[in-house]
């Protein structure tokens, strides 16, 4: 174990929260996922807004939100860590489990799932510049699209509408139309929404590639994960009761809670961070 090794002040229990973070408001999709899945275990989320989007930024930089993020959690009693996010998974989720020795759940772009699932063999991939750079995605690629032919697209802006709860605006739809039609141009019968944000405008997404165009993420897949985790770690809630769900946000916009509540579903304490 490194000299840098942070260990949780206490040994995590089964009845402890899981903590769930993004660099915004996009990781609440995973979240829903996981609280369908597991609606007896706390939840407790950290939306990094005034950071978002991650996607620009140096893995320095998002690697030290991420270890801001995770001391945060943990310091609320943590058991697990999901980074719901598949930037900050991709820059930062090694050096993390290198630092923390509780359990880390991370994101990747759905690449094998959507080959499997392409009739054509092209498949497209929307995500943000810093997943797309990342040498996690080209490993990916290496791995999985081998044998499938696959056409990328960078979607600046498109996370900062979501954050701003614009999921039918024009100007949400216009960058849509603009992202998509390259992937359609190629053929792409299959696309990854490859930022946990995109599955909030998968009826935009629609509205432009048609139904016959397949949309594909990860968040049940990361639900699932997480389970068999907890089960492994014997840290899974054994309770009747439903879990609370408690969200933080450092977004300064007066509609922040408001973003957070259509994103959810449902009325959400939410705190400041």
């Amino acid at each position: 174990m490194s000299a840098q090794t942070i260990i949780s002040s206490e040994i995590p229990v089964a009845t402890n929260p899981i903590g769930v973070f993004d660099s915004g408001v996009g990781g609440i999709s995973v979240l829903r996922h996981i609280h369908a899945l597991l609606p007896q275990e706390q939840l407790f989320y950290v939306a990094d807004s005034q950071y978002a989007p991650y996607g620009n930024k140096t893995d320095v930089e998002i690697q030290a939100r991420c270890f801001a993020i995770a001391d945060f959690l943990i310091a609320k009693g943590a058991k697990v860590l999901v980074v719901a996010c598949n930037t900050a998974t991709a820059a930062a989720i090694d050096v993390m489990r290198e630092k923390y020795s509780l359990p880390i759940i991370g994101m990747e772009p759905a690449v094998k799932p959507a080959a499997d699932a392409s009739k054509n063999g092209i498949i497209g991939i929307l995500a943000t510049v810093g997943t797309l750079k990342s040498a996690q995605f080209a490993a990916l690629l290496e791995s999985y699209g081998r044998n499938v032919e696959v056409v990328t697209q960078a979607c600046v802006g498109l996370v900062e509408c979501i954050e701003r709860g614009e999921l039918t605006e024009k100007n949400t739809k216009d960058l849509i139309q603009e992202y998509c039609t390259p992937l359609l141009a190629e053929g792409a019968d299959t696309i990854v929404l490859g930022c946990t944000h995109y599955p909030f405008v998968r009826a935009l997404i629609l509205d432009v590639v048609g139904h016959d165009v397949a949309l594909v993420d990860t968040g049940a897949a990361v639900a699932n994960q997480l389970k068999n985790r907890l089960v492994e770690k014997g840290l899974l809630s054994t309770s009747n009761q439903p879990g609370n769900v408690i969200f933080w946000t450092n977004n300064i916009a007066m509609n922040a809670t408001q973003v957070i509540e259509m994103l959810w579903g449902a009325h959400a304490e939410v705190n400041v961070l």
